[in-house]
């Protein structure tokens, strides 16, 4: 199981010093075995509004780090034009030397696409278009597109990247079709627990390993990223208690983007509109208590593997921890001691599985 790091933060943490977790975090990754960092895009809402472009942040780690993978989770593809998603991304590709990674989201939030209000209807079809059409400009092909004057112009980008493919992701909140999608085109996929449990995602997965089997071959795997919110320590108790209020305060920031999950699994659904403060801080507090038990990265080391061993069950491949949801930095950075712990366990139980399998 590999080990990332990834970032969505209310804007208000750390106002005076906005980049010190991501920065600082990502120099403890890139010197401790971690595979990547992950930045967002977000934009127009203070809910992850720190991360508009995550190829600026990307250029940002590429010179930070030696080693660590930079990966976008996620670049909404029908926002961009595709040959400006390759150019920004090549030129991350160059500072890190190879380093760079893209998953790709369709998008939902209705406001983002101030953007280019054209593609949000079709926004679906326009991620799996972007998909191929990334895939040629990085392999340095000559690309058609209408230009200014109404004709096409052929077009290929400068500089060309290190790496000879682009790895690509489709972040998929929990849609099956979306995995399935994933699978046809032959790229990894980026996910979460916010719209579904780990049997929901175990089924999922196998849902796009058969896609990519029958697309491309019965030995192709693909692979599976799963953001978690994550805090460890050494007791759960006072770990919980640490993550409360912050996580908490993070679920309200986000109550018009996350709680709709929360809202619609209740029995009739629920108009958030009309929610009283005391219900909103009802579904506050149930939100809490199913990330913290079921739904994150939470507690002790030991806690910590139980987790793991089930999602490797389900046939996740990385592990990608959020991290910046307001717990005091420092705390962050000192949790990541034993977050680096979880990871070398779950690579010594990993070799052990292997040997009791031969």
């Amino acid at each position: 199981m590999d080990f990332s790091l990834f970032y969505f933060a209310d804007y208000g943490a750390a106002a005076d010093d906005r980049y010190r977790l991501l920065l600082d975090s990502a120099k403890f990754a890139d010197t401790h075995g971690f595979a990547a960092v992950w930045t967002p895009e977000r934009h127009f809402h203070e809910f992850g509004g720190q991360y508009p472009n995550a190829a600026v942040t990307g250029a940002a780690l590429a010179v930070a780090t030696e080693r660590i993978a930079i990966r976008a989770g996620s670049v909404v593809a029908p926002l961009h034009h595709p040959a400006r998603i390759a150019e920004e991304w090549s030129v991350v590709d160059n500072l890190s030397r190879g380093r760079v990674g893209v998953s790709l989201a369709s998008g939902w939030h209705a406001v983002d696409f101030v953007l280019r209000p054209e593609n949000y209807r079709d926004r679906k079809e326009v991620l799996v278009r972007t998909v191929e059409t990334l895939r040629r400009l990085w392999a340095r092909e000559e690309v058609a597109f209408p230009d200014g004057a109404g004709q096409e112009s052929t077009v290929r980008i400068f500089p060309p990247p290190v790496q000879p493919e682009l790895p690509m992701w489709l972040t998929s909140a929990g849609s099956a079709e979306t995995f399935r999608t994933a699978g046809r085109l032959g790229t990894g996929v980026l996910t979460h627990l916010i719209g579904q449990e780990i049997s929901d995602l175990e089924h999922n997965i196998a849902a796009y390993r058969a896609e990519l089997a029958a697309a491309h071959g019965p030995g192709a795997r693909g692979h599976v990223a799963l953001m978690l919110h994550t805090l460890l320590g050494t007791d759960r108790e006072k770990v919980r208690e640490e993550v409360r209020e912050p996580f908490s305060n993070y679920l309200r920031s986000s109550i018009g983007l996350i709680m709709k999950t929360a809202a619609a699994a209740l029995p009739g659904g629920i108009d958030l509109e009309r929610l009283s403060p005391q219900d909103r801080e009802f579904l506050v507090a149930r939100s809490f208590d199913r990330y913290f038990d079921t739904g994150g990265l939470f507690g002790t080391v030991e806690d910590g593997v139980e987790t793991v061993r089930r999602l490797r069950a389900a046939g996740v491949d990385e592990v990608a921890c959020l991290i910046d949801f307001g717990v005091p930095e420092d705390r962050v950075l000192e949790g990541l001691h034993s977050l680096n712990t979880l990871r070398e366990r779950c690579a010594d139980d990993h070799g052990e599985d292997r040997d009791e399998q031969r």
